[in-house]
């Protein structure tokens, strides 16, 4: 069955504010599995109406013009009023202006606001091309750069880096995540997207909600000494757990060196609960290594037992915000760069 636009611009409208895809298909008298297949297309990328610049005339702006010309304004009067040049009024009535453009229909003379505003539109370039679409050694250099598994936020970094005066090599993350998602742009290969770490089909929506949590007088990362957000003093780390598929028991630690980098792991073979984690944790840090003083983590259930680990070994424990995974980006970058490196199938996931 094909739907008309109108019912996909709807859609989109209802999934930008936040519907689901059964909610959206509910009330549009549309399968879920069509809603899906749209999102999916697009990239999980929610494209949403474009807006008018207000370095341009509005559509309103034209019906104003129209309206005060009809009452004998000149140009002048007319942009005073609408707080813009005169020089803008004369231009766009001798732009647009009807019947200066061949059209002598005695239906269609003068200035019309909508044919205005129809002219205008049509004589803007669109679709516009992006920048990695118009500059071939740009689109080469960065798709070289994600086969090597740099993610989208190293690349725009290392442009910067290389080439800081050539404006023309320079690119935003977001504009290649837009590029490798969007199936109308499709300026990278659509098959780029198994180069990125997470390997996912679209974007997914950062979580705003709040959890409970299971943890007990946690100490925020926001208490954290300035020692360890300035990265001058090794020893402090950030850990977290990777699980396997659904029905499996089995995980393994990560723990990274904020200074260094350095990445230690530690496996839970049977049990990944608070009590085995933190026995499994506590013989990690006791090796003969860097000396570990403190630990940065999140707020998953296997911690719940910090503060037996804290009095059994006298490394702190900080705890990230809620689902704010950047809070813990040594960790979050250096496993998922090895993941990426090693070519693992990508089954193993975040604990929490």
């Amino acid at each position: 069955m094909t739907h008309s636009s109108e019912v996909r611009r709807a859609a989109f409208a209802l999934l930008g504010g936040g519907c689901s895809a059964r909610r959206v298909g509910t009330l549009l008298g549309v399968s879920r599995s069509q809603v899906s297949q749209w999102r999916l297309d697009a990239g999980g990328v929610i494209k949403t109406e474009l807006r008018e610049s207000p370095r341009y005339l509005s559509g309103a702006d034209r019906y104003e013009i129209a309206r005060l010309r009809e009452h004998g304004l000149g140009v002048r009067a007319i942009g005073k009023r609408l707080d813009w040049a005169a020089s803008t009024v004369s231009r766009e009535l001798r732009r647009n202006d009807a019947s200066r453009d061949g059209r002598r229909d005695r239906l269609v003379r003068g200035y019309q606001p909508e044919l205005a505003h129809q002219l205008m539109l049509a004589r803007r370039p669109r679709p516009k091309r992006s920048k990695l679409a118009r500059c071939p050694a740009l689109r080469v250099w960065v798709q070289g750069r994600l086969d090597e598994h740099d993610s989208p936020e190293q690349v725009a970094g290392r442009l910067r880096l290389e080439f800081g005066d050539d404006e023309s090599m320079q690119i935003s993350h977001e504009t290649i995540y837009r590029a490798i998602y969007l199936r109308p742009r499709g300026e990278l290969t659509r098959q780029l997207r198994a180069h990125l770490r997470t390997g996912r089909d679209q974007r997914r929506r950062r979580a705003t909600r709040l959890s409970g949590g299971a943890i007990v007088d946690p100490v925020s990362i926001h208490e954290r000494p300035e020692e360890i957000e300035g990265r001058l003093v090794p020893g402090h780390y950030e850990g977290d757990l990777m699980v396997g598929p659904a029905g499996t028991t089995a995980a393994i630690g990560t723990l990274v060196e904020r200074t260094s980098g350095h990445l230690t792991v530690f496996h839970l073979p049977d049990n990944r609960g608070a009590e085995a984690t933190v026995a499994a944790l506590t013989a990690t840090v006791r090796r003969p290594q860097w000396p570990v003083l403190s630990l940065t983590w999140d707020r998953g259930s296997e911690m719940a037992r910090h503060r037996i680990f804290t009095n059994t070994t006298g490394v702190q424990v900080y705890f990230a915000d809620p689902h704010a995974p950047w809070q813990r980006g040594s960790n979050e970058n250096t496993v998922s760069l090895v993941v990426a490196r090693l070519g693992w199938s990508g089954r193993l996931v975040p604990a929490a």
